[in-house]
């Protein structure tokens, strides 16, 4: 006899129709999960949180599209390109998997939640700050046959609430996301709408949290955030303190930090994260421009000499240190002039890696009601010129590295008995020997495409 559906949810039950069949089912048993997931390093994170809810609660998460009973698409707003993407992933699963359930979530529906309401292939629509609610959503919607939305917006001083991850995709190194939000409202960022204030994850958390990942035979830990530098703001903890959290587990053995911005690393700072031995020596500092004009018109908080200041004195403090950045390339107002004076500080800094973006207008933001406007041709052609420079850079470096005897991270056996990791600034090396998960000393022989050769 079929239980009521309020009282199949009282219970703990889902109802779930399935080719015109009711069947009754417990704590997600038999249901299996596939994620899509668009963005940054923080979503790759809270895509592992969601993914450790559901196990939990008896479901079954797949890599195989095809006999997926979910899909979850956690999605990304930071240009238009990635909120294009996000409602082709969202038709595209509900066009193919008809029978199935859609879940959209992430920054896209709580940067725009009249965007996601319409977007009615999705069954549930969940902003990122209400992703913790995916198991009872899930929940109401299997018993009440209803479309969920909820997609509450966030509040300044509102705590970062993560329920933690015990593991992650790769096996040898794991996100571990310990801020989140961010304060500073650069013209051209629908960030602060998308992700709230600053806010961290207290210091024992990130010892519980790492314990939990060491436990499961991690050996890199990431630091990832929203804007990680502003890792407790306005109190007497920065984020030199967790560093040191995760340096006091034994088996940690490198640590990593994601993204970063150039005008909260202070000379103060930098000397206390050179202190741990374990940090690696890699640095991605945000700069998306070389021109003061056009960082000034960006609402950023330097100027390009501090920013080349803080690259010298990272590789003053940190042997064999690599920098890398994003820059951002037809604002409005970006002259060719401009577009030069930026090129050519690339060069000069030398950053080992650059990431190209065209400036993508988002609606709310103040560099969308800027005139000037560059059209996308343009952008194009910058992108090009740029990337040529990068490439140049990238493959001196590279070259550079020839003959060399360096510590890799074996992350991955691939195709034809290569394995594949990375050296602790972040160069990317193959072996046609290695164990995965241990750390090997590697002679350098050559390089190719993107990567070193070893031996």
């Amino acid at each position: 006899m079929l239980i009521p559906p309020k009282k199949v949810y009282e219970q703990d039950k889902l109802v779930y129709e399935k080719n015109k069949k009711c069947v009754i089912i417990l704590n997600g048993d038999n249901m299996k999960v596939f994620f899509h997931t668009l963005g940054c390093k923080v979503n790759q994170y809270e895509t592992q949180e969601m993914r450790e809810q559901l196990t939990k609660n008896g479901y079954e998460i797949t890599e195989d599209e095809n006999v997926a009973d979910i899909f979850i698409i956690n999605s990304c707003t930071v240009t238009s390109e990635s909120d294009r993407k996000t409602r082709q992933c969202v038709r595209h699963y509900k066009k193919k998997y008809p029978e199935s359930t859609v879940v959209l979530t992430g920054c896209m529906p709580q940067s725009f939640p009249e965007m996601a309401e319409k977007l009615n292939e999705a069954d549930i629509v969940l902003g990122n700050k209400n992703n913790k609610y995916l198991v009872s959503s899930l929940n109401e919607f299997f018993a009440n046959s209803c479309r969920t939305l909820n997609m509450e917006q966030h509040q300044s001083g509102e705590p970062l609430v993560s329920s933690g991850i015990s593991r992650f995709e790769e096996r040898t190194r794991a996100i571990l996301k310990i801020e989140d939000g961010c304060d500073r409202f650069c013209s051209y960022c629908i960030i602060p709408k998308a992700r709230g204030r600053v806010r961290w994850k207290p210091i024992e958390d990130i010892k519980a949290e790492v314990k939990a990942l060491t436990d499961n035979g991690y050996r890199e830990i990431v630091l990832v955030g929203i804007n990680l530098s502003a890792y407790g703001k306005s109190t007497e903890l920065n984020l030199a303190d967790a560093v040191f959290a995760v340096s006091e587990n034994e088996k940690v053995e490198r640590i990593r930090l994601g993204s970063l911005e150039p005008d909260h690393i202070t000379d103060g700072l930098i000397e206390k994260l050179a202190k741990c031995e374990k940090l690696c020596p890699q640095f991605h500092i945000s700069l998306q421009s070389g021109c003061d004009k056009i960082l000034k018109k960006m609402n950023r908080h330097y100027t390009s000499d501090e920013y080349y200041s803080l690259c010298q004195k990272l590789r003053k403090e940190f042997k064999d240190c690599t920098l890398t950045t994003d820059i951002m390339v037809g604002f409005p107002h970006e002259t060719d002039e401009d577009f030069e004076i930026t090129k050519a500080f690339a060069q000069k800094v030398g950053f080992e890696k650059i990431h190209i973006f065209p400036y993508s207008r988002r609606r709310g933001t103040v560099a969308d009601r800027m005139d000037a406007q560059i059209e996308k041709s343009v952008k194009a052609q910058r992108v090009n010129a740029l990337s040529q420079v990068a490439e140049e850079i990238r493959n001196n470096f590279l070259k550079a590295q020839i003959g060399k005897e360096l510590s890799v991270l074996i992350e991955e056996k691939q195709k034809n008995d290569v394995y594949f990791g990375y050296t602790p600034n972040y160069t990317p090396v193959k072996v046609s020997q290695g164990v995965v998960g241990e750390i090997q000393k590697i002679k350098i022989t050559n390089v190719r495409d993107d990567f070193c050769i070893g031996e």
